[in-house]
């Protein structure tokens, strides 16, 4: 095996990685209240549902531009959202 064959193989397995976690991202997002997003002054329950799934069906077919869009989109929930969300939930919300 060559180095670029593996870098290949790096490159498909980080793509099928982040597909599965905007997958679970999307199980958490549909089983987390409404109400939670609106306080959160975020995009409602169903669009991130959405989002997310289009966004592990983008990675995981590896569309050119729109893989990388499903990218970010991912991190942004679980870097941004989510622990937004969580604060919101077990209320350690504040200023």
């Amino acid at each position: 095996m060559n180095i670029e064959s593996i870098l290949n193989q790096a490159i498909l397995f980080g793509y099928w990685l982040i597909a599965i976690f905007a997958l679970i991202g999307a199980l958490l997002a549909a089983t987390t209240r409404e109400d939670a997003f609106t306080v959160a002054e975020r995009q409602g329950k169903l669009a991130w549902v959405g989002l997310l799934l289009l966004s592990a069906l983008a990675i995981a077919i590896a569309m050119p531009f729109l893989s990388w869009i499903g990218i970010v989109i991912t991190g942004l929930y679980w870097f941004d959202v989510r622990p937004q969300i969580n604060d919101i939930l077990s209320g350690n919300y504040g200023w």
